[in-house]
Order: C-alpha cells, then sequence, then structure tokens
C-alpha cells in the first residue's frame, strides 16, 4: 500500500482556499493543550477554528478537568490571526468503556485505540455538520504515539455522506511535536505522561516500573 503524505494534502487545501481567498471555518478536535498548540499556531493562520474538546476516554476525573482547564487556558493566552473559540462535549465516561468493551487487554496503539479514535471521531464530525463548518479535523495526528494514517481514514470515511470535509493531516511532519513541546515550555502548560485512558495510565506506570528495576539492578542493588 502506498503511504500517502497527510501533511502535503493539507498544504494543498490550505493552498488552494488562500488562492479563493477564503478563511473557512474548522472544528478542530483536541485531545490536549500541548497537542494543540502547534495545530493552533499554524491553523489559525488560514481558518476560523473552534476547538472541540471531546475525550470521554480521559481518567480520572481530575485528570479530565484538569486538561478541559489547560485548554481553555491556552486559547485564551496565544495570539492569532483568526478568532480561536473553544466548545467543550460531554464527559461520557460509560460511552467510552461500552465502546472498548473486549478489548481492554490489547496493547496501546491497537485496535482499542482505533475504537477510542472512532468513537471521538464521529462526535466532532457529528458537531461539525451540526455547527456548519466547512472542515473537521483532530490534534491526535500529532502525537508519535497515534496512527496518523488510521486516524486519516476514519476521518474520511466518518465524513463521507455529511456536508462537511475532512481536513488531512500528520501535524507531527515538520517538527510538529518538536515545536509542541517548545510552546508547552513556553506557556508553561501542564503535560501529562500517559495518553489520557485508564489503560494506558497502567501501561505508563508498568513501563516505569520496569526502568526503575533495570536501574536497580545496574547498580546492584
Amino acid at each position: 500500500m502506498q503511504k500517502i503524505n497527510y501533511q502535503k494534502l493539507m498544504e494543498n487545501e490550505i493552498a488552494h482556499n488562500r488562492q479563493e481567498q477564503k478563511v473557512p471555518a474548522l472544528l478542530l478536535h483536541s485531545c490536549c493543550a500541548p497537542c494543540s498548540s502547534y495545530c493552533l499556531e499554524t491553523l489559525s493562520e488560514d481558518f476560523a477554528i473552534t476547538v472541540f474538546y471531546y475525550n470521554p476516554n480521559i481518567y480520572p476525573e481530575e485528570e479530565y478537568w484538569k486538561r478541559v482547564r489547560e485548554q481553555e487556558r491556552f486559547i485564551g493566552l496565544l495570539p492569532a490571526k483568526h478568532k480561536i473559540s473553544f466548545l467543550e462535549g460531554n464527559y461520557e465516561k460509560e460511552r467510552f468503556y461500552e465502546t472498548v468493551k473486549g478489548m481492554e487487554k490489547i496493547p496501546e496503539g491497537g485496535e482499542r485505540c482505533f475504537a477510542c479514535y472512532r468513537l471521538r471521531l464521529s462526535e466532532a464530525i457529528k458537531e461539525a455538520e451540526k455547527g456548519g463548518f466547512d472542515y473537521v479535523t483532530t490534534t491526535l495526528t500529532i502525537s508519535p504515539m497515534k496512527n496518523a494514517q488510521k486516524l486519516n481514514e476514519i476521518g474520511e470515511e466518518l465524513c463521507r455522506d455529511t456536508k462537511v470535509a475532512w481536513l488531512p493531516s500528520d501535524f507531527k511532519k515538520k517538527n510538529g511535536y518538536k515545536r509542541s513541546t517548545e510552546l508547552s515550555k513556553e506557556y508553561g502548560m501542564y503535560r501529562q505522561d500517559y495518553c489520557g485512558c485508564v489503560f494506558s495510565m497502567r501501561e505508563r506506570e508498568e513501563q516505569k516500573a520496569r526502568i526503575e528495576q533495570e536501574i536497580l539492578q545496574n547498580n546492584g542493588i
């Protein structure tokens, strides 16, 4: 299968809109403020953006509210050519657990994550169509841990037969992820060390425990 350059596709779409002198309305699904940082910095040059925060996978609940507040704070601080608005979805924990039922033991990056992508993107696309947006996309492609091809495939599929267009992306390209870490430091952002769900948190804790054990063993303790 030929690898698709989603970054190039996005650049082509932006170039076309510039030629047409359009400033389209974009609903940007965001997983967290740090991941949104570079995306907003670059996209706000060409789009009127509404950040849609819909992440029912986040665990525990206090972590969810921490991320929501940080997202709103960052939007308020970021200088932008075009206005950036904020829209929070519902925190539907039960819906997430029902979506991934039976996939709890699958390692991060597999089918459980793909089901989670679909859940969040379906809600974003529904919201984008309801709000009359021109485009919809997600910040998730900025993460080196996320499957950009799968995210784009799901987004394109879900946008078929709707009035909203999927904006292809691979935000980690062109040092996007590196820039997001720089912006996180610049704005003093809260930056978590796991994706968000209870399963990724457990994996991260197990990984840290293994590293600590290896360090102890290497030091003969």
